[in-house]
């Protein structure tokens, strides 16, 4: 019998690198939302990679910014508690684009826990002048010993397989921690308000996106027929926000609604019937209680 091997993956880099794309390209299935407005990861995503005998198991998490209130504290603390536990980091950085700090911290993080990791550059189908890429190539190669440098595009799928062949290279022998049929650890109603909180993120401008959530109250199967009934309530912090989100007679939070239901039934198999709410809570991204009803661990708060 073929030895199994197994990895822990994290997925890192600063927001709107493709992180999220570069994971459900790996995958072959959308687990993790896309959007071209950064910091739309807030959680890490479990995505599981099962090819034969090697198991690849990603944490997709948010992307590096400077914290503003308890939400992004939260979403910091996420990102250091990944790359202290993985095999392996992917730091992810855009072609054409210069290294940031948050960038050369994270590579000083690697540094001292001694962690394999590869650097992806994403977007390279956007890049037409080659050298460019190639003086960005050894710009970066000299500040970390990276096992490789992997020019690639989420968009296209150019460099994929290098990339997966990198990373299996980093696996160790071991058991499968997850069964091999298994695509993401996150519960079907956590991936259902990510659907909806996608479209909010792609359908609204500015900051209206970044001062929602999305919970899913209720989620059940009927039992006579392939239907999933769902409530799902969007918190929002201002009257204002409300009004943009539900729009005119409805139109905006009809368009959302509808935009997320078909994602949900396509993933799902079945219908959906999606009913939405809008509730204005003010300010929750610092209220402590309000982040621990959304999923969010109040542990990090305080650091």
């Amino acid at each position: 019998m073929t030895e199994r091997k197994t990895a822990f993956i994290a997925i890192v880099g600063r927001p709107n690198v493709g992180k999220s794309s570069i994971l459900n390209r790996l995958l072959g299935e959308k687990i993790a939302i896309v959007s071209s407005k950064p910091q739309t990861t807030r959680t890490r995503i479990t995505g599981v990679l099962t090819e034969e005998d090697c198991q690849l198991v990603f944490i997709d998490t948010p992307g590096l910014h400077k914290p503003r209130n308890d939400l992004d504290r939260f979403m910091l603390r996420s990102i250091n508690e990944s790359v202290a536990g993985v095999d392996m980091c992917v730091l992810v950085t855009e072609a054409d684009r210069s290294i940031s700090e948050e960038e050369k911290q994270l590579i000083e993080k690697f540094r001292s826990l001694g962690l394999p990791a590869v650097l992806a550059i994403n977007k390279t189908d956007t890049i037409n002048d080659k050298t460019v890429l190639a003086k960005q190539i050894a710009e970066l190669a000299s500040l970390y010993d990276f096992c490789a440098v992997v020019p690639c595009s989420a968009q296209t799928g150019s460099g994929m397989d290098i990339l997966k062949k990198e990373m299996r290279a980093q696996a160790h022998e071991g058991d499968f921690l997850f069964d091999e049929d298994t695509l993401t650890d996150q519960p079907e109603r956590v991936l259902a308000a990510e659907m909806i909180r996608e479209k909010l993120l792609r359908l609204l401008d500015k900051e209206v996106p970044h001062g929602t959530a999305v919970f899913v109250e209720r989620m059940k199967e009927r039992p006579d027929k392939e239907i999933i009934d769902m409530d799902a309530v969007i918190y929002c912090e201002r009257e204002s926000h409300k009004g943009m989100i539900i729009g005119k007679g409805g139109s905006m939070l009809k368009k959302i609604g509808t935009y997320a239901r078909q994602d949900m039934e396509r993933f799902f198999g079945c219908r959906v019937n999606l009913q939405i709410w809008v509730k204005v809570k003010e300010d929750w991204r610092n209220r402590e209680a309000i982040l621990r009803s959304l999923g969010y661990d109040s542990s990090s708060f305080d650091e």
